[in-house]
């Protein structure tokens, strides 16, 4: 392979690969393919993350099954005891936490994506990588939490004795539509958060009114049926109930509810993915 002079006065090999890198213009293609190859710093980020949470803490990965319980306690105490919300046959405990487990996921999942880029603002300015891996990678961690408050789920299923249901087999699956809605408003204030660091104070107000906001503590049947169909642009309310109908065989979502929440979710992480790339070449810049 012979060699040629370039313009700055070194030698490079004909043919040679070069790759150049330059800053993406106007509403540049998302290419989510990038974060495939570089899979393997996606699987140290979320190592990184886990060792890091639980880094010289008293009760370690118990810290993953204490946040779901004090809440189901505190909303079997007052709700279901005080208030006596009915959910039928199925013991109040078991029914909210049966919510509360890919709930959890959500709420952690969209407060660390929307904190990702701020969080790690060592790493771009120094090294290129996809910046849409950051708060994709700030999810994984939570996966494992989720998996093993369902194995406690699971336990509390049997101990009420009810028998768990089949298509329990779904819980990885709507563990991956939970991800998605973080995510489809996660990316999107992770890039709005590295310009306006007001979103840090609001994510704790969103999620708090996101909580009651979805059917938890409550059966979706208290919401009077000529609204549900709006209540489920929220895309947390069909997947809490079909988590639900999947675990402890509720009622499972109507067809026009899951149409409404479905395309709710993805608008909102087309939006939140048209505007990461739109703003991500200024990342480095101003953060």
């Amino acid at each position: 392979m012979s060699t040629q002079l370039t313009s700055s006065g070194t030698f490079a090999r004909r043919g040679a690969r070069r790759t150049v890198i330059k800053p993406s213009r106007g509403w540049a293609g998302l290419r989510l393919g990038e974060l495939w190859r570089y899979r393997e710093l996606i699987g140290f980020l979320v190592w990184r993350d886990l060792k890091v949470r639980y880094r010289q803490t008293l009760f370690g990965v118990a810290w993953v099954l204490l946040q779901p319980l004090a809440l189901m306690a505190v909303f079997s105490l007052f709700l279901g005891q005080f208030l006596k919300v009915n959910t039928g046959d199925i013991p109040y405990p078991v029914f909210v936490f049966a919510a509360l487990v890919p709930w959890t996921l959500f709420a952690q999942s969209l407060a660390a994506s929307s904190m990702s880029l701020v969080a790690n603002a060592g790493l771009l300015g120094k090294i290129y990588f996809p910046r849409l891996l950051l708060p994709v990678s700030a999810v994984g961690s939570f996966l494992l939490d989720c998996l093993i408050s369902s194995f406690l789920l699971i336990g509390m299923v049997l101990i009420y004795g009810l028998t768990p249901s089949p298509a329990a087999l779904l819980i990885p699956l709507f563990a991956v539509l939970v991800v998605l809605a973080a995510l489809g408003i996660g990316i999107l204030l992770s890039a709005v958060n590295v310009k306006y660091r007001d979103v840090q104070s609001g994510i704790p107000l969103l999620v708090q009114l996101w909580l009651f906001a979805s059917p938890i503590a409550y059966p979706v049947t208290l919401v009077p049926e000529a609204y549900r169909v709006v209540y489920a642009i929220n895309p947390m309310v069909s997947i809490l109930q079909a988590f639900r109908w999947a675990v402890i065989g509720t009622e499972p979502p109507t067809l026009a509810m899951v149409a409404v929440s479905t395309a709710a979710a993805a608008a909102m992480f087309a939006v939140g993915l048209a505007y990461f790339r739109r703003t991500e070449r200024t990342f480095a810049d101003i953060i």
